[in-house]
């Protein structure tokens, strides 16, 4: 255990918490709080969502992918009574991330999908892995919060000058209640579970590589965790996070934010851009200590640190290869820009979305499995290694 970066870590997210307070109150120490949490979670059981789309379309190992239709049935299980029944905290009105289904969403996703695949991270796998100290993680944020300002820009074009459909809820646009919704989604769940099923005995995958562990009461703080653990935990305490600030987790949003306070800076108007009209505008002018997203991001990049710490598996390489640098760069350019016309990421359009009863969560699933089976061809031209059948761990 790596215990001076241990209280590190622990002494910066005493300070994240003393600044989220004074400026917004104890709500946003609660959902910083949850952030940690959801850092923790990931790293521990290196919960990946970008590995997962990869081992599938690459090799057909669907363990990981299970784990996520674990995580998204508990997930709507949790939000169906929240989201019926308007259950929150701090005044907080519940509402889910459903989305308009069009162009936006099928382009965006799917250079999401590419993106991802290049930059070796989706938007919660950038965010644990700087935690981590995977030193190439911080040109993938960097470009990714570029990509983020530029999908803003385009914004408005993407959304209301291209093809588009209105938001479409499952449990509210389609008659079926929220009941209903969850008995139809709980099938598609299990359809993709055997769906993998068939595929491990047609193709017989590697299996995905043991993590090094511990055992007893101290795998809670510094062993491995089971990848259905980190599933139900997510699930969880993203039902939480719906509760507390009346929407549930996202990651990207901030991106978005903090380039576009990056633009003022050197002087860009970027309130005449279309994603910065009306609620949005006022984020603009305040700190990011009033955005939740931004301060749960900061609780994942801590959360993940302290575990990297508590494992002693906290590295930080100061060389990063040139091929690997232009695939992070050109990944977290297509990630921003992606995640902006897609209305969300891995975690916002993908975890929230489906949890939401979105129909757009589902399309941006769809498509980043394209995306990612397209990356397959790409990843080698920038030396990264796809998973191969005969390997013996993917």
């Amino acid at each position: 255990m790596q215990k001076g970066n241990f209280v590190l870590g622990a002494g910066a997210f005493v300070l994240l918490a003393l600044v989220s307070y004074m400026v917004s109150g104890v709500d946003m120490v609660i959902l910083l709080t949850f952030g940690l949490i959801f850092g923790y979670t990931l790293f521990h059981a290196r919960f990946g969502f970008t590995s997962a789309f990869r081992r599938f379309m690459a090799v057909g190992n669907g363990q990981a992918l299970r784990a996520h239709m674990l995580m998204l049935a508990v997930a709507i299980t949790l939000f169906a009574p929240i989201l019926h029944f308007g259950i929150g905290f701090f005044g907080a009105d519940p509402q889910g991330f459903v989305s308009p289904v069009g162009t936006s969403v099928i382009v965006g996703s799917f250079l999401f999908g590419i993106g991802m695949q290049l930059g070796n991270g989706c938007a919660s796998g950038t965010l644990y892995s700087i935690g981590g100290g995977r030193s190439s993680m911080i040109l993938v944020l960097i470009s990714f919060i570029v990509g983020s300002v530029i999908g803003a820009w385009h914004f408005a074009f993407w959304t209301e000058d291209m093809p588009t459909l209105a938001p479409i809820s499952l449990a509210e646009d389609t008659g079926l209640g929220y009941l209903g919704a969850w008995i139809l989604q709980m099938i598609i769940f299990g359809g993709i579970i055997f769906l993998t099923y068939v595929v491990r005995k047609k193709r017989r995958p590697p299996s995905m590589a043991v993590l090094p562990t511990t055992s007893g009461w101290k795998r809670i703080i510094r062993g491995a965790w089971p990848i259905w653990v980190a599933a139900i935990v997510l699930a969880l305490f993203n039902a939480l996070t719906l509760m507390v600030r009346g929407q549930p987790w996202g990651i990207t949003g901030a991106f978005a934010l903090w380039g576009s306070k990056a633009a003022q800076l050197i002087g860009i108007d970027v309130t005449q851009w279309g994603y910065w009209s009306g609620e949005n505008a006022q984020q603009l002018e305040q700190s990011v200590f009033h955005d939740s997203t931004s301060v749960m991001n900061f609780g994942v990049m801590a959360g993940a640190f302290m575990a990297a710490a508590a494992g002693g598996m906290f590295s930080f390489a100061k060389k990063i290869p040139f091929k690997l640098a232009m695939a992070s760069i050109t990944g977290g350019l297509l990630m921003g820009y992606g995640a902006r016309l897609a209305f969300g990421c891995n975690i916002g359009a993908y975890f929230g979305g489906i949890a939401s009863f979105s129909v757009h969560g589902w399309v941006w699933m769809i498509f980043a499995m394209l995306g990612t089976y397209v990356a397959l061809f790409i990843r080698p031209l920038f030396g990264l290694k796809n998973p191969k059948s005969d390997d013996k761990f993917c």
